[in-house]
């Protein structure tokens, strides 16, 4: 039995009939990179799903905002309703847009999908997708600490720069304007002076009884996560955020607790507009999808009227690559990615005798330390990796073992020491500073992580005979970040999956403090990239008071030109520099983009596939006053190759190199520089490499232009693995609850059928007796069909008549075991959009997978899986 229960990441679609839905020498030898550390835990994931029934109906021409006549988008519009009606269609109508995307959004039964997809004057049919809300973290470092990170601190103390004149619009859950860091008192105030509330406080996309939006003119937010978001862009009083003179708009998506839907993001998008917002600020996003979803297109087009998109890249890092989501996938848009804060708040406790200060950290998943008492007598036991055939340096029967960190994994030392009889274990660093650890089995004892300095302290205490002790305090104190500065283990991977370049650059977003309703704490520390887009937001309006002049699409230029790339996680003192595929073009740096003098465009290379040298060109502007002469350069990054959902990283460095390596350049002049990138051999499969174009001017500084690519022929990766247990061709025996044909929760049990299956096309025992097919998708797909073949004669059931499923832009599955379930009710779509029935007999359902910017000409782009034989018996 397969059981969906198993598949909890899943955001899976069900589907029915006819949807649609000068450069240094190259390393040597190129190695592998292992990290020296796991990755540091979150709580910021932000899941979603395909909200059932609800679709994106998108018609042909551009929308208005493109120059396309109203009376031309309105014109299509009717006509859609007239068709629909023509059709068959039955479907209820939510939106309707025309200014950034044109089209509807409609609720319709999946069955319908297929008609709807070939009505004339149709485009493309995509669903629409759930998002839930982000979930809060209890760690409590100051917004303070981050600022710094970015320069936001320079911008405003030595710059002056406080975003006076410019409005951000914040799409969340609402804004609590009472607080008083942003404004206090009734709505509109002084700083929160637009907005509007398109949900009401007991929407919850997600629940059926309270799934209609009941909108009013109040975007009080009753959850949290948008006053944060907005306390980060521009709070002023106990916090202060990046840029706290800036006006907001509050445009509230959200209840206050669950989800809401895409459509209404998109409606919350025209609004910014309405209002003349500078900046939009979107912390929230569909992981594992396409730039070409509905929110992502109207992102773009929103830049295209002058208004800067930043967009949060998701929180799937865990998922590996091509995780990122839309809209920070749209190829305007600010994709933004997070970094650790630099400090967080731990717990401590006091070494005994003398009293010294110990902070430490919990580790994952041993039960917590008491907050009062004392540990037993601590002895130290050294590296305690006994698979290594080491041996105990001390006996911990009853004691607390102390271990030094490294060598092996943190699960067997605390294994090793507990096995021994330890009640408890503190592991030191074995590098400066604090460190936490996680994959510790839970054995009863407690486990702390602590710095080399106070394990070197308790060792001390220990050589001197003192029978030292740790005494818990239920006091808290801010200390350094191990992984501060680093990114964040929750940050999604790009690349997207027609290979641009994304993340696009990174700022803090792990361990934020920031403003939360005034009824729910007014304070509140979260981590994800929720966070990390609203310090971009923020930096955006400081840019802009700086430079006015700066177009909506310069801008993401001037900041990816001054950001400062990082190092990589996994041991930051290699050398390299963390994946450009992670990171962008590296951490934001606010007083760089505002004082630049120099401008490098475009502002990232997308180098696609590549399988030999490419050449491009970029452009470098001297917007200085005086003569300069630059230096052009090259740094490399590290790469990931192997497993999508589990990628390992190696040193393979790109030759490349320049037609000029120093230029110089008049004020107010350009000078093209042509790149050529010699890709790094091919000694690891599925590499994703990259690296960054120095332009150095000496005084005025260095800017960087990141570049990444595929190494190798994109083709190669397989969307559609065929095993032992995928496709298959099951029926579902166990589900609590049913909407239409998909089961709306995790207790789906799909048990697989044997060639020759039989199904009545029937509901019996509350259960619908027709074939599932479940399909796992390990790379994204570019088109996906399902042709019903007759088995009596291997052939399509007819020329016209053979569809049973269709769909564009399909997600890659979120984790090796995550699966997308099509169930077939017997139906086939035409190419007019008529659904009819099959006859009672045998067939089989051929899946075609088009690849990630596969040629639909190429037969060589599909990949294909035949089903076992789907016996039709309706009685």
């Amino acid at each position: 039995m397969v059981q969906r229960s198993r598949l909890a990441q899943v955001a899976g679609l069900t589907l029915v009939a006819g949807l649609l839905a000068v450069s240094p020498a190259q390393a040597d030898p190129v190695s592998e990179l292992a990290p020296l550390h796991p990755l540091p835990s979150s709580d910021g994931g932000e899941p979603v799903h395909q909200a059932e029934g609800l679709w994106f109906v998108e018609l042909e021409s551009p929308p208005t905002s493109e120059g396309t006549a109203q009376a031309t988008v309105e014109g299509e519009h009717e006509r859609f309703r007239t068709e629909a009606d023509d059709h068959g269609l039955v479907y209820d109508e939510r939106h309707a847009f025309d200014e950034l995307w044109n089209g509807l959004s409609v609720e319709m039964e999946d069955a319908q999908v297929g008609s709807a997809r070939q009505i004339p004057g149709v485009k493309a049919v995509h669903p629409v997708v759930r998002h839930e809300i982000p979930e809060v973290d209890d760690s409590e470092p100051d917004l303070d600490t981050a600022l710094p990170m970015t320069g936001t601190d320079i911008a405003q103390n030595e710059l002056g720069l406080r975003g006076e004149g410019l409005r951000v619009a914040v799409m969340d859950t609402g804004v609590d304007y009472t607080h008083p860091d942003l404004g206090g008192g009734d709505f509109p105030n002084d700083r929160v002076v637009a907005g509007y509330d398109f949900v009401g406080d007991d929407y919850n996309a997600g629940d059926p009884d309270s799934d209609v939006p009941e909108p009013d003119e109040d975007p009080q937010d009753c959850n949290g996560h948008g006053t944060h978001v907005a306390g980060i862009i521009g709070a002023e009083g106990e916090v202060t955020g990046v840029a706290p003179e800036v006006e907001m708009g509050a445009y509230k998506v959200f209840g206050c607790e669950g989800s809401t839907d895409s459509d209404i993001m998109l409606a919350a998008m025209e609004a910014s507009l309405a209002d003349d917002m500078d900046v939009l600020n979107m912390s929230i996003g569909s992981a594992h999808s396409w730039p070409q979803y509905p929110t992502a297109v109207a992102a773009d087009n929103l830049v295209d009227q002058g208004v800067s998109v930043v967009a949060s890249i998701g929180n799937e890092g865990a998922s590996g690559l091509y995780s990122a989501g839309a809209p920070g996938l749209g190829e305007h848009v600010i994709g933004v990615a997070a970094f650790d804060n630099t400090h967080i708040m731990t717990a401590t406790a006091l070494a005994q005798p003398g009293g010294e200060e110990v902070a430490y950290m919990e580790m994952d998943s041993a039960p917590e330390p008491p907050t009062s008492g004392e540990t037993d007598e601590i002895v130290h036991v050294g590296r305690a990796c006994l698979d290594e055939g080491d041996e105990l340096d001390d006996d911990p029967d009853g004691k607390t073992a102390l271990i030094v960190r490294g060598d092996c994994e943190f699960g067997d030392k605390y294994r090793a020491a507990v096995e021994a009889g330890a009640t408890g274990v503190v592991m030191y660093n074995d590098q400066p500073g604090m460190f936490s650890g996680g994959g510790l089995p839970d054995l009863g004892a407690f486990a702390v992580g602590i710095s080399d300095e106070a394990g070197a302290h308790l060792i001390e205490l220990a050589e001197a005979g003192e029978a030292p002790t740790l005494e818990w305090t239920d006091e808290e104190v801010q200390t350094p970040n191990p992984t501060g500065g680093e990114i964040s283990s929750f940050s999604s991977f790009g690349l997207s999956p027609d290979l641009d370049l994304k993340p696009d650059l990174g700022a803090p977003g792990g361990l934020i403090n920031s403003t939360y309703p005034m009824e729910l704490g007014e304070y509140a520390t979260l981590s994800g990239t929720s966070m990390s887009a609203p310090h971009v937001a923020g930096g955006v309006a400081l840019l802009l008071e700086a430079r006015p002049d700066l177009d909506s699409h310069e801008i993401r230029t001037v900041l990816q030109n001054s950001a400062d790339p990082k190092a990589w996680w996994g041991d930051p003192d290699s050398g390299e520099l963390d994946n450009v595929h992670r990171q962008g073009a590296g951490m934001l740096d606010v007083p760089g983009s505002v004082l630049a003098g120099t401008t490098v465009a475009p502002g990232k290379l997308a180098l696609g596939a590549t399988e030999g040298a490419v050449t491009e060109t970029v452009t470098v502007t001297n917007d200085g006053d005086t003569e300069a002469t630059y230096t052009i350069g090259h740094e490399s990054a590290a790469g990931t190759h192997g497993d999508t959902f589990e990628p390992s990283f190696n040193d393979a460095a790109a030759e490349v190199d320049f037609s000029d390596d120093k230029v110089t350049v008049g004020p107010g002049s350009s000078v093209e520089i042509e790149v050529t990138v010699t890709p790094p051999e091919r000694e690891f499969e599925q590499m994703v490499y990259g690296g960054y174009v120095t332009v150095d001017n000496g005084a005025d500084g260095q800017y960087r232009v990141p570049y990444a690519a595929y190494n190798g022929d994109y083709q190669e990766i397989e969307a559609l693995p065929v095993d032992d247990e995928m496709p298959a061709l099951t029926r579902i025996t166990e589900c609590a609850s049913f909407d239409g044909l998909d089961c709306v929760d995790e207790s789906a049990v799909f048990d697989p059928q044997p060639d020759g299956a039989s199904f009545t096309m029937e509901w019996a025992d509350h259960l619908p007796d027709m074939p599932y097919f479940l399909v796992h998708f390990s790379h994204h797909v570019t088109e996906l069909r399902m042709v019903v073949i007759d088995e009596r004669t291997g052939r399509p059931i007819h020329p016209d008549r053979n569809v049973a499923v269709h769909v564009d832009h399909v997600n890659r599955s979120a984790s090796p075991d995550a699966f997308f379930s099509y169930p077939w009710d017997g139906k086939v779509v035409d190419s007019h959009g008529r659904v009819t029935d099959v006859d009672d007999g045998e067939y089989r359902l051929e899946l075609r997978a088009l690849k990630a910017l596969g040629d639909p000409e190429n037969e060589d782009h599909w990949e294909t899986w035949t089903s076992p034989v789907v016996t039709i018996d309706r009685g």
